[in-house]
C-alpha cells in the first residue's frame, strides 16, 4: 500500500526554501572556519582521538581532490538543493548533445558572488543533470585551498568538487570510456569582484590556461552561460582604482580568494542582508567546440582556439539574451 502525503502550503514551501539558500550561504561563509574550530576544539577534549584518527585518514586521503573527488549520491540528491532549486528558481538548459563515449571541458559564466548556478547544475541533481545530460559525470573545479579543511572537504567532494590544478582536470579529462565534464568557472574569484546586476564583464581575455589543457588532451570545450547569475545581490561600488579594489586585490593576492561586499535580503525583511534576491538563474550549455589533439601547442594555436571560444560563447549569449529579459543592446564585454 503507497502512503500519499499531502502537499506542503505555499508558505511553508517557501519558508523551506529559504532556509534551504540559508544554510547554503552559510556553509560557503562560515562552514569552513566552524569546521577547522570543531577539529582543533576536539583536541582539547576527551574526544581526541577523533580528531586524531581523522588527522591520519587525512593524510592518507590528502590526493583525493586531485584525483577525481569522491562525490556522495546520496549528498547530491538531497531535499534541501531542490528547496534551493526553487527558491530562485534555477534551470539547466541543452542545446546540443553529449556524447557519453567522449570527456568534455566546460567553461561556465560568468562566476558571479557565490557560483550558485553552477554548483546547483554540476555538483547536486537538483536541476535534473543526469536526466537532461545522460551518461556523463560532471564535475566542477574550486580553489585547492577549501581542500585543505578538515571535515569541509569531504562535503565539497561528496557534491562532485575537485580542486582546480592541471593534475586534477588531466585526471578527470584521461580517463578512460568517456563520459566526464569537468566544469571550470573561468573568471574564478577575481570575476566576483565585478558581479552585479545587468553586468555583463566577463574576466576572459587572457585566462587561456583552460584552452592549452583542452587542446594538450583533444578535448572539447563546450561554453555555458548562466543568465541572471549575476543578479542575485549588490555589491557595494568598487570601481578600478578605487581604495576599496585595491585592497581586495591585495587580499586576494594574499589569501588567494576574493571579497566582494555583497548584500541582497535578509531573513524576515527584504530590506538588507546576505540572503540573495529571488531572481532566476538559468545556466545555458552551448554545443561543444572540436579541439584537434596536441602535447605541446603554440601560442598561436592556443589563441586560435581561444578565439572561437569567444566567438562560441558571444553566439550562445546573443541567440539566448531575450528569453531572460537581457536588453538588446547589451553585449558582452571581456576584460
Amino acid at each position: 500500500m503507497k502512503i500519499k502525503f499531502a502537499p506542503l502550503s505555499l508558505p511553508l514551501q517557501r519558508r523551506l526554501q529559504t532556509v534551504s539558500v540559508v544554510q547554503w550561504v552559510f556553509s560557503f561563509l562560515g562552514l569552513a572556519q566552524c569546521c577547522i574550530a570543531l577539529f582543533i576544539g576536539l583536541l582539547f577534549t576527551r574526544f581526541w582521538l577523533l580528531s586524531a584518527l581523522y588527522a591520519a585518514w587525512w593524510l592518507t586521503d590528502r590526493d583525493a581532490p586531485s584525483r577525481g573527488g569522491r562525490r556522495i549520491q546520496l549528498l547530491r540528491n538531497s531535499v534541501v538543493w531542490r528547496y534551493m532549486r526553487d527558491y530562485f528558481p534555477v534551470t539547466l538548459v541543452k542545446t546540443a548533445e553529449l556524447d557519453p563515449r567522449q570527456n568534455y571541458l566546460m567553461g561556465f559564466h560568468p562566476h558571479g558572488v557565490l557560483a550558485v548556478g553552477a554548483f546547483l547544475n554540476f555538483c547536486t541533481e537538483a536541476s535534473g543533470f543526469s536526466t537532461v545530460f545522460p551518461g556523463i559525470t560532471p564535475h566542477l573545479m574550486m580553489l585547492s585551498l577549501w581542500f585543505r579543511v578538515p571535515f569541509f572537504r569531504d562535503y565539497l567532494m561528496g557534491g562532485g568538487l575537485v580542486s582546480s590544478d592541471k593534475e586534477s582536470a588531466s585526471h578527470v579529462l584521461q580517463r578512460p570510456g568517456g563520459g566526464n565534464l569537468l566544469t571550470i568557472i573561468v573568471g574564478g574569484a577575481q570575476e566576483a569582484l565585478d558581479a552585479r546586476p545587468g553586468s555583463c564583464t566577463l574576466l576572459l581575455k587572457n585566462r587561456k590556461g583552460f584552452v592549452r589543457v583542452a587542446i594538450e588532451h583533444g578535448t572539447p570545450l563546450v561554453p555555458a552561460f548562466s543568465f541572471g547569475e549575476n543578479d542575485l545581490f549588490d555589491q557595494v561600488s568598487n570601481p578600478k582604482g578605487s581604495w576599496l579594489r585595491r585592497i581586495q586585490h591585495r587580499l586576494q593576492q594574499v589569501m588567494g580568494i576574493s571579497l566582494p561586499l555583497f548584500h541582497a535580503r535578509g531573513i524576515f525583511q527584504y530590506s538588507f542582508g546576505l540572503v540573495p534576491y529571488r531572481r532566476p538563474i538559468c545556466t545555458v550549455v552551448g554545443k561543444p567546440i572540436p579541439v584537434q589533439k596536441k602535447h605541446k601547442p603554440s601560442e598561436e594555436e592556443v589563441d586560435r582556439v581561444h578565439q572561437k571560444y569567444l566567438e562560441e560563447l558571444c553566439k550562445l549569449f546573443e541567440e539566448h539574451k531575450a528569453k531572460y529579459n537581457i536588453p538588446e543592446d547589451s553585449h558582452l564585454e571581456f576584460i
